[in-house]
């Protein structure tokens, strides 16, 4: 590939003496589960999205579903509750909903920022509504302020799954410190990612925070003493110390990549290639820069062919998978179209302005099928 969508390796030899350091200081510690390195990314991450706790988890989709299963266990949310939830996201989000004996409510998003549109959740909102979920998708903050003012108003959770949007901002506030938790992935390819999986539930619960950091160590707070039945996703020791390195490059990483989104936007114009919407420079971190195009399919052979490495998030909503046919019955126009539609171009720290510029006049190339 002449601009290949995501290079680690590229990512990774910025800081590759930092990183082997920090491997080697767990190698010498001889403490590999739960030792010094995990307690220190908690403070350290919890610090940087501005709440009183994070707890290190095995992964995302862990991070997630540990949040619902932690409200369960004290008492907040039970079986057959329903939990509104973006439509258009990974499936993840859905995974998490049902994997605790809940039921999602896919809602549409907004024709904008493809996040959750506030009005539409409104109006899904049922007698056994208890939580609403906001996916801030791509790296965009979802619309924070309106879904804040309606879970107060209607007395429900509200959960943010910010797997994409380490950093991004709105007023001050950080992803993370805006629902009462949220859920990271440190998936390799993610802004903040560790060499392996990882994922880390953030919050101002203290209750919460503790109910997961026992859920997560086979529901035990004092070796063999099980509080619940929980389950075993340890964030891992050299997973952690790999975060601690890349944490601090996090910030400086954002802004390349919001440099990078702010070409491809100044740089494209094609009347068949719509743009992603922002709307502020602060509240988007671009994980993914994603167009939408009625040619996609013809679109990333094009790129292709020019040495561009252009991939789809995600070609199947979650209501159309297999793994839920009771939501195959659902009419979700907006979703569906998206899910046929959109194209994730290449976009990171480390793109060098002539791949940039590869991007954009491929882009302007494009020819669709007559």
């Amino acid at each position: 590939m002449r601009v290949p969508f995501l290079s680690l390796r590229d990512v990774h030899a910025r800081y590759a003496d930092e990183l082997k350091a920090a491997a080697s200081r767990v190698i010498d510690s001889g403490w590999y589960v739960l030792g010094e390195e995990v307690p220190a990314f908690e403070r350290e991450f919890a610090a940087y999205c501005g709440v009183r706790h994070a707890v290190g988890v095995g992964n995302g989709l862990d991070a997630l579903s540990l949040i619902l299963r932690g409200y369960k266990e004290l008492g907040f949310l039970h079986d057959g509750d329903e939990v509104l939830v973006p439509a258009n996201t990974f499936i993840a989000s859905f995974l998490a909903i049902t994997t605790n004996g809940l039921v999602p409510v896919p809602v549409e998003p907004d024709p904008a920022s493809f996040n959750i549109d506030a009005a539409c959740a409104k109006a899904a909102i049922g007698s056994r509504t208890r939580a609403v979920m906001a996916v801030h998708l791509y790296g965009q903050l979802a619309d924070m302020t309106a879904l804040t003012a309606l879970a107060r108003r209607h007395g429900l959770l509200l959960i943010e799954d910010a797997a994409q949007a380490h950093g991004a901002m709105c007023d001050r506030q950080k992803a993370g410190a805006f629902g009462d938790a949220a859920a990271f992935s440190f998936f390799p390819a993610k802004n903040l990612g560790a060499l392996g999986d990882g994922g880390a539930v953030v919050t101002n619960d203290t209750a919460l925070a503790k109910c997961v950091a026992a859920l997560r160590n086979y529901g035990s707070q004092t070796k063999y003493h099980h509080l619940f039945q929980g389950l075993n996703s340890r964030l891992d020791e050299i997973q952690a110390a790999m975060l601690r390195v890349k944490l601090k490059y996090l910030d400086e990483d954002t802004a390349r990549r919001r440099h990078v989104a702010c070409r491809y936007r100044e740089g494209i114009h094609h009347p068949h290639i719509q743009l992603p919407s922002a709307i502020s420079e602060e509240r988007h971190v671009w994980h993914l820069f994603v167009v939408r195009c009625a040619y996609r399919d013809a679109l990333q052979r094009h790129l292709q062919a020019n040495g561009i490495q252009a991939q789809v998030h995600y070609p199947v909503p979650p209501h159309r998978q297999p793994a839920y046919p009771s939501l195959h019955g659902l009419s979700l126009p907006l979703t569906e179209a998206l899910h046929r539609e959109v194209l994730s171009l290449p976009i990171s720290p480390v793109m060098s302005e002539d791949e940039v510029d590869a991007v954009i006049d491929a882009c302007q190339t494009f020819e669709p099928p007559t």
